[in-house]
């Protein structure tokens, strides 16, 4: 079965919501500057400033409302069709195998409708972002370079690991159904074991990730509140803005390695699919 295929299908939909999702970024990308026009307008009682504050939010609410209701149900279009082929060409296959492949069809899918908006809006936010900090204050801007390098460079190290983890949980998965039907409480006890085991080394790994990234990060934001301080940005709107684009950063940033970790995810199960 050939997922790509599939999709091919569905190129020109699924331009339309890359589409979206690039103005969807593009909106959410403006946001602390235009808060930070308000805060200046407001203390010198100008509203200008307020108002165009107010009409990005609509115009961020509209498509990002929009985009969710198309793409749950195109999404769910795309489960039917590659689920149903699935099952058509695993007529020997085991019940068990064939629930967990659903299973992990579904959650390719939700991957598409759910993960990779916030990715690609993860994406945006932090190139655009980490333009925006180097036109406010270029030592912030090449601290931004390195945290970020740091940071992909912890999880690319630990990537085997991970697949390796994802891998064997998987093999596990596949076995579930048969080994419930089966009514064996000391081999479901085993089963179910493992399956909590490869679950928690995943999660232990995750955190030890996540707490070495998120050290660096609150490291930034403070050296990066005292550098600005120390380069003469005294303006509350600026300096309001600059701290709120590095918090931006701090999230683009943090999220893109879990993605990578799903992917990672994925790329097995797709293995797992495209043998079939």
């Amino acid at each position: 079965m050939q997922i790509k295929s599939i999709l091919k299908q569905h190129k020109v939909r699924l331009g339309f919501t890359f589409f979206l999702l690039l103005i969807e970024a593009a909106t959410g990308l403006l946001f602390p500057l235009f808060i930070g026009y308000a805060i200046d307008g407001v203390i010198h009682e100008r509203f200008a400033g307020v108002i165009q504050l107010e009409v990005l939010s609509l115009i961020a609410l509209v498509i990002g409302v929009g985009r969710r209701v198309l793409d749950s149900r195109f999404y769910a279009k795309i489960y039917l069709e590659i689920g149903s082929k699935m099952v058509a060409q695993m007529e020997g296959d085991l019940s068990s195998k064939k629930t967990a492949r659903l299973q992990m069809i579904r959650e390719f899918v939700e991957f598409l409708e759910n993960s990779l908006p916030q990715l690609i809006n993860s994406i945006i936010g932090l190139l655009g972002v980490i333009v925006i900090i180097a036109s406010l204050n270029l030592t912030v801007f090449y601290g931004s370079l390195l945290v970020t390098l740091v940071i992909f460079l912890i999880f690319w190290a630990t990537s085997g690991l991970t697949t390796k983890f994802n891998k064997a949980s998987n093999d596990e998965w596949e076995k579930q159904v048969d080994i419930v039907a089966k009514n064996d409480e000391q081999q479901l006890r085993v089963h179910l074991k493992e399956m909590m085991r490869w679950n928690i080394k995943l999660s232990d790994l995750e955190a030890l990730n996540f707490s070495i990234s998120w050290m660096a990060l609150f490291l930034f934001l403070v050296i990066s509140i005292v550098v600005a301080v120390g380069d003469g940005i005294t303006a509350y709107g600026a300096l309001f803005a600059l701290v709120m684009y590095v918090f931006q950063y701090m999230e683009s940033v943090i999220d893109l390695p879990f993605f990578y970790q799903n992917w990672l995810r994925l790329r097995e199960i797709k293995e797992r699919l495209t043998k079939l």
